[in-house]
């Protein structure tokens, strides 16, 4: 009977990994497909940068929430419920006729996934113990860090065969496997304390990240303090010189204090709070999530320029672009047995350091290799080195933040720990898609300005390229007469793809330099 439930307990891991693969593979998955949406839906730069921002920001901003409630109400209660959400969602996104309306969808997947991924991390944390509990957290991890590369492959191959909208219709007959298996194999648990739900928490912490993503998408349409595009919705217009970008700024600030002042008065009340500041007190636990965010913001980030600049500036086809990104899932792969064969040999945080710098040279590498005459062969070593570094440090990471942290406490330290994340990754598509576009827009201009194109039809091509993405690119070589323009454009994109690559490596090195706080004995004991 033991072994039986220890079974139950282990095929119950791998349907809550398969779980974590349906939103990480959604997230990656996309990508590849955008250039196909791009053409089919004729979106532009900015709603490129919302088809994936709807999702991380939603995601992002309900982590907290969702990882409360379901120590409250069930974390398996409420993960099949996210699978529900999610799948509804995907079925909508694969018959969306429009941007918006695909925007719209992406919104609520992110409901969905925000439901998913904190419960994932809390069953994991409650049902396992002692050294089972690290290899549980290593499954995971490598999962994440596999599908996130995987992603792309399958995203490749149901875009070029079928259609992007089989991108999200994959998510369908995941979801019910998910159900069945879940349901079958993973026990319920929740915490014993049945404190009230923290509304205003809630509120205050959507209205920190919401604002805060806004603002950093936008800042390039809307301008970052006065109005460069005035915003419209219907038939109201924006009133005010002053861009709302600086506004989102201040509210998100403002929120951000108020959700900590708010908490911390109501923990000394002894009431229930969203977050459980006193997790912070625990030095694996803080200093992890500042790691984990910082990390996140490279991680994530440069999978979003790569697959624009491999379509639309060399060449590649959604599967080609797939087949090449598969090197950075066998990294990965491979990254799970090195961090098995280095278990309790090797203290967790010295994996995680070893990976970040992996991954630092694996996107310096890339970066270094990024031109418009680029080939495929030096890209391989350096995403499949990347991916190593992704497998290592995401498995070892998850571990040390949840290391310490009691198991009642779990789904909010779960929670925490995915918003850290996620925080992270929203940032880091904001941030490199603005330094991708605004790069390529500086570059495009100067080199038509030393073509003596004059200023209004100069702007109207850095605007064409910009706006779609880069696809407009292979319709300015078609024509003979704007040849010289579609090379300068495509030598623009180049760069602006390389500086986003640098940037990338720029902000892993900071995440680097942040695993120092993780080396206290005391902390790796």
């Amino acid at each position: 009977m033991n072994e039986r439930m220890v079974g139950r307990r282990w095929a119950g891991l791998v349907f809550i990994s398969i779980a974590v693969s349906l939103i990480i593979v959604d997230s990656t998955i996309v990508n590849v497909a955008v250039p196909s949406i791009v053409e089919d839906l004729g979106i532009s730069s900015t709603e490129v940068q919302w088809v994936q921002e709807a999702y991380t920001l939603v995601f992002a901003s309900f982590l907290l929430v969702f990882g409360s409630l379901a120590d409250r109400f069930g974390r398996r209660r409420l993960m099949l419920i996210g699978v529900v959400v999610f799948a509804l969602a995907s079925i909508a996104a694969s018959l969306a006729p429009t941007g918006g309306a695909l925007i719209a969808a992406r919104l609520v997947q992110g409901v969905g996934g925000s439901m998913i991924l904190p419960t994932t991390l809390s069953l994991i944390n409650a049902t396992f113990r002692g050294k089972e509990r690290g290899i549980a957290f290593a499954v995971w991890g490598s999962t994440i860090g596999g599908m996130a590369a995987v992603g792309p492959l399958l995203g490749g191959w149901l875009t070029t065969a079928f259609s992007w909208r089989w991108a999200f219709g994959i998510n369908i007959p995941l979801g019910v496997l998910i159900l069945i298996g879940v349901l079958l194999t993973v026990a319920e648990s929740r915490s014993e304390q049945r404190a009230a739900i923290d509304g205003v928490g809630a509120l205050l912490s959507v209205l920190t990240m919401a604002p805060l993503v806004f603002a950093l998408i936008e800042g390039r349409t809307y301008g970052w303090w006065t109005v460069d595009t005035v915003p419209t919705v219907g038939a109201w217009t924006w009133p005010l010189e002053l861009s709302p970008v600086p506004i989102a700024f201040a509210v998100a600030a403002i929120a951000l204090v108020a959700f900590i002042a708010w908490g911390v008065g109501r923990q000394r009340r002894g009431l229930s709070t969203l977050l459980a500041f006193d997790l912070f007190r625990i030095g694996s636990f803080r200093n992890g999530n500042i790691a984990a965010a910082v990390v996140s913001l490279g991680e994530f980030g440069i999978i979003l320029a790569l697959p624009l600049w491999l379509q639309f500036v060399v060449g590649f086809d959604a599967l080609q672009t797939g087949l090449l990104l598969l090197s950075l899932a066998i990294g990965s792969f491979v990254a799970s047995g090195v961090a098995g064969a280095l278990s309790g040999k090797v203290a967790p945080v010295w994996v995680v350091r070893g990976g970040l710098l992996a991954e630092i040279v694996g996107v310096a590498g890339v970066a270094l290799t990024i031109g418009p005459d680029a080939t495929w062969g030096p890209l391989i070593p350096f995403l499949f080195v990347y991916g190593l570094g992704v497998g290592l440090a995401t498995a070892q990471l998850t571990g040390v933040v949840l290391a310490d942290v009691p198991p009642a406490a779990s789904g909010q330290a779960s929670g925490t720990q995915s918003t850290s994340r996620q925080l992270g990754a929203a940032l880091g598509v904001a941030i490199l898609g603005t330094v991708l576009f605004s790069t390529t827009a500086g570059v495009l201009a100067g080199s038509l300005d030393a073509r003596g194109l004059p200023v209004a039809q100069r702007d109207q091509v850095v605007s064409q390229v910009v706006d779609s993405a880069g696809a407009a690119i292979a319709g300015l070589g078609q024509s003979p007469t704007t040849q010289d323009i579609a090379a300068d454009a495509r030598a623009a994109f180049s760069d602006g793809t390389r500086a986003a690559a640098f940037t990338a490596a720029g902000f892993l090195t900071l995440g680097l330099v942040s695993t120092v706080a993780l080396g206290r004995r005391r902390e790796e004991r």
